[in-house]
Formats: structure tokens, sequence, C-alpha cells
């Protein structure tokens, strides 16, 4: 019998800032996004009080202010590195693993019956609690949808050990009686768009849904949910992806932390974006056919006078390397650039992605000229990773050009910086 597990990190962003700094135990928490925008994350404390996920920060700064809400920018270098020590984690329980996000993993437990599945399950949780110091909830079932259904039971206290629901020792009619309790927008790829239509059609639960005929849902909606419907009768219809497929394109943008018209701080700006896919190409070991790069001011500013603009650029060889897609992005942004505005976001897409290793030489290029690039890039990205982002950059990109975003409340790199490293007194 086939049998997946889903580990879900709780409340992952918060949980990262409150393991390092101990004044924020038991404080109302919310990570904001980018330029400190939107609530992205929230703590348990948070989420009791009822704000939303997504709201603006200027919106709820009253709220903040009444209940203590302590707000802290995205720290994206401690997070991700957060999450490949929990994969590292889970590697040591299944040879076999998906990291599904940034917060989740689904695992194979094919073999390990005999150790019984809730009590692996909770042999997990604990490890990661005492390795790492997060808190995660285990799903366990015969398909992935089943294991992300039996996750959000171990979230809600619905079925199991605190934190650990296993669906494959659930009784028959327990297990109906737990389905008929979960409303269908808790399905794993239903969601509050498809459910309106569903309940339309009287299916309101998700122990309606399971005994839906999958033929009408196909007919319906789409394979997708014919799919889903037989993984809620216990047909596995998904595998357990194992390799992250290499990305069809690749996009870098972001908004600026500040309005900027010069035509050379726009410059900086795409010089960075292009670094960034330039890195995310070359570790999957592609090279790109075509760079699109776009800029435009803030469409919620009706004030102010608008603009925005993109370009498409085939690139006469692809390339991986760092120096031909800022070259490129260059040349693109005077075709597009216009003086007079003020500009809220720029940003790139690589496409027409192909392996490195099946790209055909140029009749007139060098060999000389391809392996010193690539030798070059490879230098340049060792330098990076172990030193840091920028620490070796072309001439066009700034180290801190005034469109990087607003991050007031940025906390340490506690894993990834020797300089931030966590300090005793």
């Amino acid at each position: 019998m086939t049998v997946f597990a889903l580990v879900d990190c709780n409340n992952f962003y918060a949980s990262c800032e409150k393991l390092f700094d101990p004044k924020l135990e038991g404080v109302p928490l919310v990570v904001l996004s980018n330029n400190d925008g939107c609530v992205v994350a929230r703590s348990a404390e948070v989420k009791a009080l009822g704000i939303p996920m997504g709201v603006p920060w200027f919106k709820i700064r009253d709220e903040a202010k009444q209940f203590g809400i302590q707000a802290m920018s995205s720290n994206y270098a401690l997070y991700a590195d957060m999450s490949n020590r929990v994969v590292e984690v889970l590697e040591g329980f299944s040879p076999h693993v998906e990291v599904y996000s940034i917060d989740e993993s689904f695992l194979s437990l094919d073999g390990f019956a005999a150790r019984g599945f809730e009590r692996y399950g909770t042999e997990i949780k604990q490890r990661v609690q005492d390795w790492l110091g997060l808190a995660v909830c285990v799903g366990i079932a015969e398909t992935k949808t089943l294991a992300k259904l039996a996750n959000h039971c171990a979230k809600k206290g619905h079925a199991g050990r605190a934190g650990v629901c296993d669906f494959t020792t659930l009784p028959p009619a327990d297990f109906n009686a737990l389905l008929a309790k979960i409303k269908v927008g808790e399905t794993w790829g239903v969601g509050p768009r498809l459910a309106p239509r569903l309940e339309k059609m009287g299916i309101h639960t998700v122990y309606d849904l399971r005994n839906a005929d999958p033929a009408r849902m196909r007919a319906r909606f789409s394979v997708v949910l014919e799919r889903t419907v037989m993984e809620l009768k216990g047909v596995a219809c998904l595998e357990l992806e194992e390799t992250t497929p290499d990305k069809k394109q690749i996009v870098s943008s972001r908004s600026f932390g500040q309005r900027i018209g010069a035509f050379e701080h726009l410059a900086d700006a795409l010089a960075f974006h292009a670094t960034h896919a330039a890195e995310k190409l070359r570790s999957q070991d592609s090279v790109a056919g075509a760079l699109t790069l776009f800029i435009r001011t803030n469409p919620f500013a009706l004030k102010e006078p608008q603009y925005q603009r993109s370009i498409t650029i085939p690139l006469p060889e692809a390339t991986q390397d760092t120096r031909e897609l800022v070259k490129w992005s260059g040349r693109g942004l005077r075709r597009i650039y216009r003086r007079g505005f003020a500009y809220a976001k720029a940003g790139v897409m690589l496409s027409e992605i192909r392996p490195a290793a099946l790209v055909q030489a140029d009749l007139f290029g060098s060999i000389e000229d391809s392996e010193r690039s690539d030798t070059l890039m490879g230098i340049m990205d060792r330098i990076n990773q172990r030193w840091g982002r920028g620490t070796l950059r072309t001439a066009s990109e700034q180290a801190e050009g005034i469109w990087k975003m607003n991050r007031g409340n940025l906390s340490p790199r506690y894993t990834t910086a020797w300089s931030e490293l966590p300090q005793v007194t």
C-alpha cells in the first residue's frame, strides 16, 4: 500500500522570526511583504485576533498598537535556509521526499508500516522540534490529496495525536463523519473560487465531493478535479515529484522602495534583476534565447501620469552569461524608457529556455570564449554563494540602489551571515 505524509511547518515565517529572538515569545507577530506592504504571515496570536492574510499594514496600524502586534520585514535568506534544514531532517525519515513549497514537503512512507504510521509521524514532528526548534504538523494518508487534508485535520486537532493525523487507521464510519464536517473549499485544488460553483451543485463538504461522479466532475470542470475526486476515494493519481522540473520561464521583478525617474536608476534595477535571473538560469544548467523587460508606473496613483511598456529581445545566441543579459537589458531599456514619469516597478523575464548541453555552437563563435564565460560565471556564483549575493557583480549594478525595497524591520540573517550570528549574553 502506498502511503504519503505531508509535513507542514506551522506559521513558518513567523516561527523563524520567533526562533532566534526570545523577546518575541508569545507576542502577536506578522511578517510583511516586499516594501513592508501587506501581511504575508501571521503568528498563532495574530490569527486568534482575526487579522486576515494580505491586509495592507497601514490599515491595521491602530489594531497593532492596541494589541501589541510586532511587524517584521520578510527575511528571505533566513526562511530559505531554515526550510533547507527542515528538508535535511525529513530526508532522514524517508529516501523519497518532494519539496512542495518552502514550508511543506511530501514523504513516501512505503516500507515503514511496521513502525506504525502515526507513531512514525510523531517521531518526525518531535525531531524537527528538537533539532530545529520549529513546530510541524503531519498528515498521513494513501494519496497526496488525502495527506494534505489529514494535515489540515492535524492542525485543527480533529483526529489523532496532537499535530499528527493518520487517515489510514481511522474506521470508515469515523472517516466519513470527519469528511462531512470539513467544507469542500478546504480540499487541495478546490479553494475559494471553485467552492461556490460546487456548492451550487449540492457539494458542500469534502464527503460530498468524495462521493461525486468523477466523470461528471471532468465534464463540468476539468480533468484536475476528476483526479481530486479519485484521490479522495483513495486512488493515487499524483506521484511524488522528487526532481523539480526545469523552469520554462524565469522572472525577476520587484516594486521599488521609492519612485524613480532617472534612466540610470532604472538601468541599475534591471541589471540587478537580469543578474538574479541569470543565477537561477545557471542553477538549472540552462540557457535563454529571449529576454523580456518591463517598466511601469504605479497604476493605483490615479492622479499621476501613467506609463507602462515592455519589450522582448531575441538574443543573438542563447546564453546564461550575466554580462550578456545585463547588456541587452540596458539596450532594451533605451528603447522603451520615457522621461517625466515616476516609475514604481521593473522586471526581467527569460524565455526560450533549454538545457545548456543542447545548444548548438555559433558557427562564427569561439569555443574558447564560451569556455571562459562558463568558467567566469562559475567563479562568480561560488563567490556569491559563499560571501553573499552581490559580492561579485557587474559594474552596471550598484550595491545599494535607491530603488531597493524598504525593509524597516528586517531581522538578522542568523544562519547565513557570520557577522549576524545570534549572540548569547
